[in-house]
């Protein structure tokens, strides 16, 4: 299944509902949240949620009957006195608080050497002082921010993660920079844990699950091995891994125990941009243990993997658990940058009991680059019955749902204009999440760093 980009019905500045049929296998993508699925078939709307209102604001278009809470915003001070917000709003969690209307937020900041606003270095939980990324914490009770702290310093662009079984944040370093490179004194590439409840924050890096450009995780948590992502940015481009914990399940800090970390080889497939039909499945794929982990000499995706090699792929993004499987996303892949064919988004799934991997979804080339819906990134379930897609791309950015009756549409878009006017640009979305009652979607705008809180009709389902 080719899913070509949408075609867009703009009138009076309301954006319509999106124009693009899914076919094949997408239900897939919601097999694994049965209150997803019971919800879906209980209301089974088709069309979204109807076309975006613009905000007289100018800050997000959203669906009528919804609106949107600005939880914390770059550069305003941070509520534990610590100093400022920082930017670069990336990757996110919701976590359930201890009361029935408390969670926690836990957020990425994407920050390099020159960020115009680092995390502040806080003693106790700083990895590297000379390093600008990180994450912060919210405690929300009854919708409102109490508290917003550092949680982890001294880290190196926090791209994305993912939650553990156990109720954690792991962060990932998007930077494969080592120790005396761009002004670090330490060795960057790796994943930290975050426990916003107590504070606790092991500011020492996982190095067993690997030292590469990381991007999410998914952990499974019947078995709890970790799958983890990399967006490499020069060919021949990332892996798809899978570290498997000597301590499974074990809690906050049981993956500094150690295990091995593996890549994944299909055979004969040495790119994956090159499988072009959905549905496409490999019965017999393969892992590989990593030769150096630490990437001491090589970059783990150079690494010498035998005579079979190893499988890359561009841009691999988005990663989550669902039911029996983990998915991940291939933002996009483009030939003239090295990739062996092109395409403007795919999602794909792993089957751990079958050993089997599959294309989910490919969002086709030969369209319009300047239209919404390319460059599928950051990807979550939403507890009402469908899949939230946040776009990374060139023109607008939204973000998407994606329905059970094969139907995208859109369900915000950033109107915040950090280019010109005659020459516009907007911040990309990231960080998609909801929380536990799947009462409220946050999500954040990478710049100007915002999180949003967007609360409404989701029991309609009328976008499931």
């Amino acid at each position: 299944m080719t899913v070509t980009r949408r075609q867009v019905l703009a009138t009076s500045g309301a954006l319509g509902a999106a124009g693009i049929a899914f076919t094949g296998a997408v239900e897939e993508l919601f097999g694994g949240s049965e209150p997803a699925a019971r919800a879906a078939a209980a209301i089974g709307g088709t069309d979204g949620y109807g076309p975006l209102v613009p905000d007289p604001k100018g800050i997000l278009d959203l669906p009528r009957g919804f609106r949107y809470t600005i939880l914390s915003r770059e550069g305003r001070p941070l509520r534990s006195g610590q100093g400022k917000v920082p930017g670069n709003h990336d990757g996110m969690a919701a976590l359930p608080g201890r009361g029935h209307d408390e969670l926690w937020l836990v957020r990425n900041h994407e920050n390099r050497p020159n960020a115009r606003n680092p995390v502040p270095v806080v003693k106790g939980v700083t990895y590297d002082p000379a390093a600008k990324g990180g994450c912060t914490a919210l405690g929300l009770s009854g919708g409102k921010v109490r508290t917003e702290r550092v949680a982890i310093a001294g880290t190196a662009v926090n791209c994305a993660g993912g939650p553990t079984p156990w109720g954690t944040w792991l962060t990932c370093e998007e930077d494969e920079s080592k120790a005396g490179t761009n002004g670090y004194s330490k060795d960057h590439g790796f994943i930290f844990e975050v426990d916003p409840y107590r504070g606790r924050t092991d500011a020492k890096p996982f190095t067993a699950m690997g030292r590469f450009q990381h991007e999410a995780v998914a952990v499974d948590p019947h078995s709890g091995i970790v799958y983890e992502t990399e967006d490499a940015f020069s060919h021949p481009f990332g892996l798809f891994y899978r570290f498997l914990p000597r301590r499974p399940k074990g809690g906050f800090g049981s993956l500094h125990a150690g295990g091995r970390l593996e890549a994944l080889r299909v055979p004969g497939v040495p790119d994956l941009s090159v499988v072009q039909k959905a549905g496409t499945s490999f019965d017999k794929v393969e892992w590989v243990k990593v030769p150096d982990p630490l990437a001491r000499q090589t970059p783990i995706r150079l690494q010498d993997f035998g005579k079979g090699g190893i499988t890359h792929a561009q841009k691999l993004e988005g990663c989550y658990w669902g039911g029996d499987r983990v998915y991940f996303v291939s933002s996009y892949a483009r030939s003239r940058e090295g990739s062996r064919a092109d395409h403007f988004g795919q999602v794909w799934s792993y089957e751990p009991r079958r050993n089997r991997l599959t294309l989910v979804i490919v969002f086709g080339p030969g369209t319009d680059v300047n239209k919404p819906g390319e460059s599928p990134d950051n990807i979550c379930l939403a507890p009402q019955g469908g899949l939230m897609v946040c776009e990374d791309g060139g023109g607008e950015q939204f973000v998407f749902g994606v329905t059970r009756k094969r139907r995208v549409y859109p369900m915000a878009r950033n109107r915040q204009n950090i280019g010109t006017p005659e020459a516009p640009e907007y911040g990309e979305f990231a960080g998609v999440t909801f929380s536990p009652d799947g009462r409220t979607m946050f999500v954040n705008v990478y710049d100007p760093g915002t999180t949003f809180a967007i609360t409404g009709p989701w029991h309609r389902g009328t976008g499931l």
